[in-house]
């Protein structure tokens, strides 16, 4: 195992110590799992996709709408 320092600004690391029990260091080995597995999705996803970047900026602006209806109800 490869050890890394990790800075954080003071207020974030004040609050962290409000919660002594928490494993902070496995919290960010957990978080920076998690962002490789999405990274690699996206990855895949983009190597494999046949749409535009304009297409896809289209496609999400349309979903954004979509979900503010659903969710905000406008």
């Amino acid at each position: 195992m490869v050890t890394m320092t990790l800075a954080v600004p003071n207020e974030m690391k004040q609050r962290m110590e409000e919660f002594p029990e928490i494993n902070w260091s496995e919290v960010a080995r957990q978080a920076i799992r998690q962002k490789i597995i999405d990274l690699e999705f996206l990855r895949r996803f983009k190597a494999q996709s046949t749409l535009t970047e304009e297409e896809a900026i289209k496609l999400g602006a349309e979903l954004n709408k979509k979900l503010a209806k659903h969710y905000i109800g406008e």
